[in-house]
Order: C-alpha cells, then structure tokens, then sequence
C-alpha cells in the first residue's frame, strides 16, 4: 500500500511517500520545508516531488494522508485542499489525522507521559496530553503558556522548544510531523471510509467581516 502523506499545520511544509507492508513502514521520497510562508507555494511541488523521487506515479498511489492541524488557517487551507484534490482526481481516500497525534506517534517510546505542543502564534500554543504508550489523554486545545496547567514534564513539538522555560518542560524530539508519523497515526483508519477532512482550528480567525461604513454627512 503506498501513502502520500501531507502536512500544512506547522512551519514545516511536509510531503512524503511511506509505504506499508504489514504492519512494516517505509519511508520514501520525503521533501520538507521550513518556511511559514510557503505552503500554499511549496506543498503540491513536494507532493509531486516525492512520489517522483519514489518511483512511481500518482496513479500507483493507494490513499492519502492529510494532518488537520490544530493550525493556522492559511497554512492548513493549503495542504487540505491540496489533498483533497488529489483524492478526489485519483479517486483513492484521503484520511484526516490530528497533527499533534502525528507528532507523538514518532516520539521514542519511554515509560512517562508526554506533551506536544506547537506554535499557534499569538504567544499560545496548541497542545495535547499522551500516556507513555502514545496514546492520546487530553487535547487538542489552544492556551497561554502561562496558563497550561500540567504536571507532565516532557514535551515534544516546536512550541515545546519556543515555551520550554515558561512551561518548566524538556523539549523531546521530533519538532514538525513527519510523513511517517502521519501514516502511523492514520494506519487505524485504514480500509475504513475516510471521515471528511475537516480542519482543527481551535479558535475564530484572526479576519473579520469589516464594520458598517459610517455614514457621511455635508455642512
């Protein structure tokens, strides 16, 4: 089974190719970009990039992967819409994941809990709870820093990086979703009917619809 697995909901501009065997994942072809400016330009010339760089066509692959965040509007807008339009040409599933699951599912196994966080700009983070074993407890949700109340003391995630002393916590690896991480996080699902891809934003949009004019008045 080949995956083309795609993520917009961090700086990472993320496309990859993983291929499953079993219960066996290989990675093939993965093109990322750090640039928060630059997924609506760079993640269709990665997507198209990795399954060129794996060998094969569009027309081999099997599924689509796509993280919904939590994100920023612009930046999900971009990998959503871009995996939907190949689902929807090829006519193979495109599966929804929680980027944050993403993230944890490549997080080395230990025996303490976890959390991962990210970057939701605004000076808040989005952030999740996971037992040892990876498995979600908590989450997705959009906080302050300072108001992240947890006893939890490891965290995972680019917001763990940028907020590591405000939340007392020791950034773990990795920072971004990985193609990888998407798959594993979305393997569940598969052989099941795709659920819509429907974004995890967490919070209204910085955009407002503008006030009524003010009417204007002559002497």
């Amino acid at each position: 089974m080949l995956v083309l697995a795609i993520d917009t909901s961090t700086p990472a501009v993320t496309a990859g190719l993983v291929a499953l065997d079993g219960d066996a994942l290989e990675s093939r072809g993965d093109r990322v970009t750090v640039d928060p400016r630059a997924h609506g330009e760079l993640i269709t010339p990665h997507a198209l990039e990795a399954v060129k760089a794996a060998g094969v066509t569009l027309r081999d692959l099997d599924a689509i992967v796509c993280g919904v965040g939590p994100g920023p509007f612009t930046g999900l807008r971009a990998g959503m819409a871009t995996a939907a339009s190949l689902a929807h040409a090829l006519g193979i599933p495109a599966y929804p994941v929680c980027s944050l699951d993403a993230i944890a599912a490549d997080v080395a196994p230990g025996q303490a809990p976890f959390l991962v966080l990210t970057d939701a700009r605004r000076r808040e983070v989005y952030w999740a709870a996971y037992a040892a074993d990876g498995a979600r407890t908590d989450g997705p949700h959009v906080e302050r820093p300072a108001d992240l109340q947890t006893t939890i003391k490891v965290a995972a995630g680019d917001g763990a990086l940028l907020y590591a002393d405000a939340l007392g916590v020791q950034p773990i690896e990795p920072r971004f979703p990985s193609p990888l991480g998407l798959v594993k996080a979305a393997r569940k699902d598969f052989g099941e009917e795709s659920a819509p891809l429907t974004p995890l934003y967490l919070r209204r949009p910085d955009a407002v619809e503008p006030a009524a004019r003010k009417k204007v008045t002559t002497p």
